[in-house]
């Protein structure tokens, strides 16, 4: 009984605090050719859309059914570009992997078809590679379960922070670039060790030529080979 009632006065506290406006969502708009879709049920079509390029890791999957009900309508509109995706996430302090940060509090996202919102059932998440581990999960979960207490954020007071959001999504070019950025960042980084590297080699090896051609130059004096055997023992003996 006393567990249920700490329960109780949690769960409470959260929606106060959501209430409070303490809970800010942000949003991040994708373009429409990131999606993918497939036949379902009862005017619905299955979505996903799956995004691997730092500051996001991510994939979204559920179904979607256009505000007219005709997911014939709704696939022309992907086609023609008329449809795209807004991520609502939860800013919480990013997770850093491998130098890279990653915003994991994702709990909701909407799909436009002709600027209106579509309707969005059985919408799960799935963290991907690097930002999969344990504690970006937990962030995860976290997100949801507060995000679920904002209630419908997709009409009403965020309207402004979605258009705006929506006004520059991110796309296949966008994208690309990204991953350019990055992929220029890890080779500048490699390049960088490697010179160290083989700055470290050299000084270590600094005197080892002088060295070797020294020696080899004695041998080859006494491996002469007009001198006869006597003379080759005797030179030998002269350089010990």
């Amino acid at each position: 009984m006393k567990k249920i009632l700490i329960l109780l006065v949690l769960a409470l506290s959260m929606v106060g605090y959501a209430q409070e406006g303490s809970i800010r969502p942000k949003f991040q708009a994708f373009s429409g050719a990131l999606l993918k879709l497939k036949d379902s049920e009862k005017g619905f079509l299955k979505f996903s859309l799956k995004v691997d390029v730092a500051p996001w890791a991510f994939q979204a999957i559920g179904e979607v059914r256009a505000p007219n009900g005709d997911p014939e309508l709704l696939r022309e509109a992907l086609f023609e570009g008329e449809v795209y995706a807004v991520l609502a996430y939860i800013d919480n302090s990013p997770v850093e992997v491998n130098g890279e940060q990653y915003n994991v509090g994702l709990f909701d996202i909407m799909l436009y078809y002709d600027e209106e919102p579509t309707t969005i059932r059985n919408l799960k998440f799935r963290l991907l590679p690097p930002a999969d581990d344990d504690w970006s999960k937990g962030i995860l979960n976290d997100a949801l379960a507060s995000g679920s207490l904002l209630g419908q954020i997709w009409k009403g007071k965020y309207e402004r922070a979605i258009t705006k959001a929506s006004a520059d999504p991110i796309d296949k070019r966008k994208l690309q670039s990204m991953k350019k950025k990055k992929m220029e960042a890890e080779d500048s980084e490699m390049s960088v060790a490697e010179k160290r590297k083989q700055r470290m080699k050299d000084m270590a090896d600094d005197d080892q030529p002088k060295k070797k051609k020294k020696k080899m130059s004695n041998r080859d004096e006494c491996d002469d080979p007009n001198l006869s055997p006597r003379e080759k023992k005797r030179c030998r003996m002269k350089k010990k």
